[in-house]
């Protein structure tokens, strides 16, 4: 079978490229067709080929397709981990498959490095939910309270920050700074579930996630009565009354953790939906209950689109040296502060 790309000459599913990606089948063959696979390997193949002859390393978030995830990522996992091995890669090439704010934090940790996304459109409901301009109004309404920033924001939103966070170590970072209370951008119900477990005063934006803001406590409680002894865990940028309802809550990697080490057969994450195959192929004794609820953003990194950005170098992600200096400041005070899963 031969796939034909825009920007690229044909490309065939030759028994080379049959042998070569025989091993990422494997990986995937509960979830691609073999005649949707034939069309898929040439692309795995010829951006691994690529990668190589260019030096180049691909990062690929949690909530990646499983084809990315496994077929053609040198590293994969959350925000805070992904950011760790952006500081460590010895590449000159960094091609990010995730979302642009993702895509900038390697480029702010990397001045000297190249940065590309595959979609410079790949956004996120977080990022988009708040402007510089809201934050200066905030940090005038509150003077002298430490702002604390979600790393799901662009650049400039995170130079106008003391600190980031993510998801595994919001409620570390909070109580790090010392202080009596914060203000908390952009995610209103991760800040919400932060405060449920500190006595710091946590001043809450008003942002959510697309994706998480979806589900509900019927939901789960639906799921429960379906799958008898299911096991759920959610996402800490869920309502927090779901939050309440789950089992365990955590950032993706956490969840991850928490599903290598449990004894449970039945396994619901409340997240978006790829990671859920993913942690499948490592747990083919468990049963992922999927709620198939996709993050759009993500969806639009495709390998089509990574092969071109290799091929062509394009969609090099930058960010302005002012910003840059500004934000990294906020990024690495949060690097010190440990995970918390």
């Amino acid at each position: 079978m031969t796939i034909t790309l825009p920007d690229t000459e044909q490309l065939e599913f030759t028994p080379e490229v049959a042998e070569a990606t025989a091993g990422f089948y494997e990986k995937v063959r509960h979830l691609v067709p073999e005649f949707e696979w034939q069309l898929q390997a040439p692309l795995i193949y010829e951006i691994n080929r690529l990668k190589k002859e260019q030096g180049a390393v691909i990062l690929a978030h949690n909530y990646q397709v499983p084809q990315i995830f496994f077929g053609i990522a040198d590293y994969t996992g959350d925000s805070l981990g992904l950011a760790r091995e952006a500081m460590e890669v010895d590449s000159q090439t960094i091609v990010f498959c995730g979302v642009h704010f993702m895509a900038e934090t390697a480029k702010i940790l990397n001045p000297e490095k190249t940065v590309l996304i595959p979609d410079l459109e790949a956004g996120c409901s977080l990022s988009e939910s708040i402007t510089v301009e809201d934050v200066k109004l905030l940090k005038q309404s509150y003077p002298g309270v430490p702002v604390v920033t979600y790393v799901n924001t662009p650049a400039a939103i995170k130079a106008e920050s003391d600190i980031c966070c993510t998801s595994a170590n919001a409620r570390k970072v909070v109580e790090s700074l010392g202080v009596d209370r914060v203000l908390f951008l952009p995610d209103e119900y991760l800040a919400r579930n932060v405060q449920k477990e500190t006595d710091v005063e946590v001043i809450a934006w008003k942002g959510r996630c697309i994706v998480h803001e979806q589900f509900t406590v019927e939901e789960l409680r639906a799921y429960r009565e379906q799958f008898p002894g299911l096991v759920i865990l959610a996402h800490p940028e869920c309502a927090p009354d779901v939050c309440d309802e789950a089992d365990f809550v955590g950032s993706t990697t956490g969840m991850v953790s928490y599903v290598d080490r449990s004894d449970a057969r039945r396994i619901l994450l409340v997240t978006e939906c790829s990671m859920s195959d993913n942690v499948q192929e490592a747990h083919p004794d468990k049963e992922l209950v999927r709620p198939c609820t996709l993050c759009p953003h993500m969806k639009r990194i495709t390998l089509e689109k990574t092969l071109s950005s290799l091929r062509n170098r394009q969609y090099e992600v930058d960010v302005p040296s002012d910003v840059r200096r500004r934000a990294r400041r906020a990024l690495e005070r949060m690097l010190v502060i440990g995970r918390d899963d």
